[in-house]
């Protein structure tokens, strides 16, 4: 657990775009209207197609990944993400993943960020919490 110190940080920022909704919709069978049918988006408070969720969730993920990596074998793992969705991601939008180390439980050797992730224009689309296992 020496390896992480609070304030501990790291991002990845990505253009969403047709490419990532259609393959993540496929890996995870999330073929939602809202997500594939532009003409289905109009029809709700969207107006125009959104990106899912989970896929902000899986850029957490690859940020989560980035500070596993720090821990030497046997490594660290992910195992909790507690996260509230506060404004859609529309095709285009830039999104930028943030984590920064809370804190450390020692007892359990398990390191808590604050998570967040926002478009290009600052406003925050997801956050909330995530949790590293130090193994």
């Amino acid at each position: 657990m020496d390896l992480y110190a609070v304030g501990d940080h790291a991002e990845f920022a990505k253009t969403v775009t047709d490419f990532d909704v259609y393959g993540f919709a496929g890996i995870v069978g999330d073929f939602y209207g809202v997500h594939v049918n532009e003409e289905y988006a109009k029809k709700t408070r969207f107006e125009r197609r959104i990106a899912q969720g989970a896929l902000s969730v899986g850029f957490l993920a690859t940020v989560m990944g980035y500070m596993a990596a720090k821990a030497p074998n046997p490594g660290a793992v992910s195992y909790r993400y507690d996260i509230t969705f506060t404004a859609p991601v529309y095709m285009g939008d830039t999104v930028t993943a943030r984590l920064v180390l809370e804190r450390k439980d020692e007892e359990r050797n398990t390191c808590v960020f604050a998570a967040s992730v926002t478009n290009q224009d600052g406003k925050v689309v997801a956050q909330g919490q995530t949790y590293l296992k130090v193994l």
